[in-house]
């Protein structure tokens, strides 16, 4: 039901200039979603939404303009592309290899991005414990991190 919520309100932005929560809340509740002023702040949260200036000169709800071609926003990559050295998986778990001291602030950008394939993080110096769902989304994750890497 989130991921679902989570679209239809990217979707909704991108259709409608939405300048508050409380019109969000309205059209989500006009496409039968039951949430609640709170859930909507939260989504709001979640999805990173920020406020810009439109054409019109009112501020709307718009997309993080900092996505990358991975998918991941630019700090996230600025910072694995000088922190990660090797990725690896095994199961439903990804090891990531980190220069000394840098496993941390690496496990830390990646717990802020809320990324549904992965239930948690744990690091210590220069190793990262990533646990994902399933063996298929830790597959995907190292996949996409070696590229980000150039591996």
């Amino acid at each position: 039901m989130k991921k679902r919520r989570h679209k239809l309100i990217l979707d909704l932005i991108e259709q409608y200039d939405v300048g508050t929560q409380e019109e969000l809340l309205a059209l989500l509740r006009d496409r039968g979603y039951d949430v609640t002023q709170a859930t909507v702040s939260r989504d709001v949260k979640e999805l990173r939404l920020l406020k810009t200036l439109g054409a019109n000169g009112v501020y709307k709800y718009s997309v993080e303009n900092t996505k990358t071609a991975t998918g991941y926003s630019g700090m996230f990559d600025a910072l694995f592309q000088s922190a990660m050295t090797k990725v690896d998986y095994a199961g439903n778990i990804c090891v990531i290899k980190c220069s000394p001291g840098l496993a941390g602030a690496a496990c830390a950008t990646i717990d802020s991005m809320n990324v549904h394939d992965i239930v948690g993080t744990i690091a210590g110096d220069d190793t990262i414990f990533m646990l994902c769902r399933t063996s298929e989304e830790a597959r995907g994750v190292a996949e996409a991190l070696n590229r980000m890497i150039g591996r």
